[in-house]
């Protein structure tokens, strides 16, 4: 299916008060990522390198020993098996990030971060 209309994309919670709503083809994966105010998405990593873009509101964003708040229309790159992190920052906030490959963990009804317990 080449076309999605990111309303009526499943929601999927990821962390408490972060969820995702993904869409993928063979070699890469759209992400749409919501997170509340006062929500966390904690330190992880994984072999996917992932770009990424500030959608709406403004978020405290860690990539190995940088940390940056990052506002809508500012992009980012994570290498693959770099540790990061991300908090919104004065509200909620709204990403669209970008994998390569496609995340598999994140096709699943149930998403578990590397790490995170069951």
């Amino acid at each position: 299916m080449p076309f999605f209309d990111g309303a009526k994309l499943k929601k999927k919670p990821l962390v408490e008060g972060v969820t995702i709503r993904p869409m993928w083809g063979d070699k890469v994966m759209m992400v749409i990522v919501d997170i509340a105010d006062g929500a966390v998405v904690p330190t992880h990593d994984h072999p996917h390198e992932q770009t990424g873009t500030v959608l709406r509101g403004r978020m405290e964003l860690t990539i190995g020993s940088e940390k940056r708040v990052v506002s809508q229309g500012e992009f980012y790159v994570i290498p693959g098996g770099v540790k990061h992190a991300a908090r919104p920052v004065g509200g909620p906030c709204q990403a669209l990030d970008i994998f390569a490959p496609p995340r598999e963990e994140y096709k699943a009804d149930v998403v578990k971060l590397p790490g995170q317990k069951q």
